[in-house]
């Protein structure tokens, strides 16, 4: 047992900064040093329950880290290795096995019951197990994960890593959506509501796959100068612009391809009715307890559109992670621009500057 330092949640809407074990790690998972931990939207949807998860809990699961220890059976990593840490899976199932990882059997499990794939937990206090979010609790300054959902980073330093969290996640699911799960064809249009991490990631995709126009939806005038700045073509404000009518105009018929990251209910309909006919609306964003009001008919009767969803934009981490990184690198998809670094002990402050839209991409570093 190792004594680390994280932050627990035993009630929702609690953090609590607490020394707890960690257990050595099986055969086929590492032990992580944390570098950086992006905060997600999803980390607060959990903190407050509207994710229902087992308490008490370690959330936090974009995190970056060195590899301390590996298990017995492990060998696509080694000491030393830095490692961007995603979403787990089984490794077993037809969707596994079939690279496909997004889509496991065991998602919601491996996910929300702070369980690893041996139905066992990592991290303890006094004989009392302790869940780990996604498989990975990186709210704490050590973090056990298994080796399948740790992807090599090489040629990066650790402040270039730090930079990097939220392609375990936001990144991921904004850009996968695009560049994954619906594949548009280059001078298609793309329309984003919610310029937050995961739209804004989304139209970094969309300008990567040749879309055009590209527009982006939110009401911080702050965010649609930045979505302007990573290369969309118009932005709306919802607040004072009716934004259906506004991307019919811009369109001309409406758009061929829509992603909500917005988070408000009733934007998802606005989603699907800005399309044209055929288009495809990816929702990603998760609206808490207010429920989205999507008449059948808006589907049925309107124009053949797709309603799609999308779990960590249909990604294959071990591949689509590495391209993300090479597209970082080549400067095409900036996301250093969305980041503003938070010491440990303020990750409070980080979730509520996240929750006021304050910054996009709240990181806590170690």
């Amino acid at each position: 047992m190792k004594k680390v330092s994280a932050f627990v949640t035993r009630q929702a809407g609690q953090l609590g900064l607490e020394e707890v074990e960690l257990a050595s790690p099986q055969p086929s998972e590492v032990l992580v040093k944390t570098i950086a931990c992006g905060v997600c939207h999803t980390d607060a949807a959990a903190l407050y329950q509207f994710i229902p998860i087992a308490l008490p809990a370690i959330l936090g699961h974009e995190g970056v880290g060195v590899v301390e220890e590996v298990g017995s059976e492990v060998t696509t990593l080694k000491k030393g290795d830095r490692v961007i840490m995603t979403f787990p899976s089984c490794g077993h199932c037809e969707f596994c096995e079939s690279d496909r990882p997004y889509a496991c059997d065991h998602v919601n499990t491996l996910f929300f019951d702070g369980k690893y794939k041996d139905g066992t937990k990592r991290f303890s206090q006094n004989g009392v197990d302790i869940s780990s979010f996604f498989g990975q609790g990186s709210f704490a300054d050590h973090v056990v994960i298994d080796a399948r959902n740790a992807v090599k980073a090489e040629g990066l330093s650790d402040e270039a890593l730090a930079h990097l969290c939220s392609l375990g996640c936001g990144v991921q699911s904004g850009a996968g959506a695009v560049l994954n799960r619906i594949k548009p064809a280059k001078g298609s249009s793309m329309v984003v509501f919610g310029c937050g991490g995961v739209g804004m990631s989304a139209i970094m995709a969309a300008v990567i796959a040749g879309c055009h126009p590209v527009i982006g939806v939110d009401i911080v005038p702050e965010r649609m100068e930045l979505a302007k700045k990573i290369g969309a073509t118009h932005v709306i404000n919802s607040l004072d612009t009716e934004p259906v009518a506004e991307i019919k105009r811009i369109t001309g018929s409406g758009a061929h391809n829509c992603v909500e990251a917005s988070g408000v209910a009733s934007v998802m309909l606005q989603a699907l009715q800005c399309l044209r006919r055929d288009g495809t609306v990816v929702l990603l964003s998760v609206t808490g307890p207010e429920a989205p009001n999507i008449p059948l008919e808006a589907l049925l009767l309107n124009k053949s559109v797709t309603l799609a969803g999308s779990t960590e934009g249909n990604s294959n981490p071990q591949a689509f992670i590495p391209q993300l990184v090479e597209y970082y690198k080549q400067g095409r998809l900036p996301v250093d621009q969305l980041v503003k670094f938070y010491d440990f002990k303020d990750i409070e402050q980080a979730f509520q500057d996240s929750h006021t839209g304050a910054t996009i991409k709240p990181i806590i570093r170690f």
